[in-house]
């Protein structure tokens, strides 16, 4: 955190980065459906993600990884990233959603459930682009692989997160979104669990 406040253009960036999406959005399509201004959000989410969190690891020297395998256990050091990275996506999803509801017109139906699947969300996108982005810095930091390893994952999420938000702006029970709450919840622990188990194998290399 730290380090980050001391850099913060690129916070900032990631920040104009969002609005201006969504400020381009409006001026493109005025108004939209609830399916498309949900597609919308979750696209305007995704990339936002990807910009924030792809600086995981690539940002970070060969030096200052050598010093945190001094200093670290490879499990903090993958740890504390997914947390701090939870962090961010959270922070940035209320922004971007703040924003997008302010510009474009709210037609959530039920504002608790989807505030929770853009939490889930949030918390899914900062935990497996961290993991991906662990992996495809000891490849180079090719940003090729990190597309192909990230896509398995995030398209089923992708899938999920639109069905559990469409459900919050239909206003539908809750009991009827259950399973894909269950479902986020799920992939967040497996994420994390592959990651504190890999990521000491990278760190060795």
């Amino acid at each position: 955190m730290i380090l980050e406040w001391r850099s913060k253009y690129a916070i900032n960036g990631i920040l104009l980065y969002v609005v201006s999406t969504v400020f381009v959005c409006y001026q493109a399509f005025k108004s939209v459906d609830t399916l498309v201004w949900n597609a919308l959000f979750w696209i305007i989410l995704l990339f936002a993600s990807i910009n924030a969190i792809n600086r995981s690891f690539i940002q970070e020297s060969s030096y200052r990884q050598l010093y945190y395998y001094t200093i670290a256990s490879p499990k903090a050091v993958i740890l504390s990233k997914i947390i701090y990275n939870t962090f961010v996506m959270v922070l940035l999803s209320a922004i971007a959603f703040s924003v997008y509801s302010l510009i474009f017109s709210n037609p959530i139906g039920d504002p608790t459930l989807y505030l929770t699947a853009v939490l889930l969300g949030s918390i899914s996108f900062a935990t497996v682009f961290t993991m991906v982005s662990g992996i495809s810095s000891k490849t180079g930091n090719n940003s090729t692989i990190m597309a192909i390893l990230s896509f398995p994952v995030i398209i089923p999420l992708l899938i999920v997160l639109i069905k559990l938000s469409q459900n919050a702006i239909n206003g539908l029970e809750r009991t009827v979104s259950s399973g894909e709450i269950l479902v986020l919840l799920a992939i967040n622990v497996i994420t994390v669990t592959i990651s504190l188990l890999l990521f000491p194998y990278l760190w060795r290399d």
